[in-house]
């Protein structure tokens, strides 16, 4: 599932009323990045080289923080980036806790640290395995990295060319962008009641 993203809730810097603060602790943590560091790391040699190119100073991109106005305003669909969620099974027959969550948290875990080797244009700066709600899940994280281009920056935040230069054709859209190039189901995810009773009582 891909959705706009919320990295105070990934991160845990507040507590919502569907998460047992207990188990917290057990939540693992890939890569914490902030997202201006993460636009350095992408995009800075790159507004370098295309400023350098410019004779007049209108058309210079005013570094990483102008780069990332631009796509925050951008009228083309850009994102400042992608969240997609990963999980396998639901509350039902996995649940944290059972034999068949713990089986769930090393499929995830499996899949998290070879995320980026399938998917070099698509750089992950945040991504957490949540234990700590009804089911494990992950929360990954991504700036989409499109490269090559002949015009303006040589490599800039593109999600469809990020994935067509990965060899996934068409347009990325809200359903599933990425289901064509994983190996993990990640079809619609149970959304515990608020309240998240149910999913703490009788947890071992």
């Amino acid at each position: 599932m891909k959705g706009k993203g919320s990295l105070a809730h990934n991160n845990r810097e507040f507590i919502a009323d569907n998460v047992d603060s207990d188990r917290t602790k057990y939540n693992i943590y890939y890569k914490q990045e902030s997202l201006e560091t993460a636009y350095k790391n992408c995009f800075a040699e790159a507004i370098e080289n295309y400023n350098a190119k410019q004779k007049r100073k209108d058309r210079r991109i005013a570094g990483v923080k102008g780069y990332m106005e631009q796509i925050k305003n951008s009228g083309n669909g850009e994102k400042l980036f992608y969240e997609t969620v990963v999980q396998v099974g639901n509350i039902y027959d996995s649940a944290i806790g059972t034999e068949q969550g713990e089986l769930c948290k090393t499929i995830l875990d499996e899949y998290m640290k070879e995320f980026e080797e399938r998917n070099p244009n698509l750089y992950v700066f945040n991504a957490v395995m949540h234990n700590d709600e009804c089911t494990p899940h992950l929360h990954i994280d991504y700036i989409p990295l499109g490269r090559e281009y002949k015009k303006g920056m040589a490599v800039k935040n593109s999600l469809d060319r990020a994935l067509k230069q990965q060899g996934i054709d068409g347009k990325a859209n809200k359903f599933n962008s990425l289901a064509k190039h994983r190996k993990v189901g990640t079809g619609s995810r149970y959304e515990p009641p608020r309240s998240g009773a149910s999913c703490r009582n009788g947890l071992t």
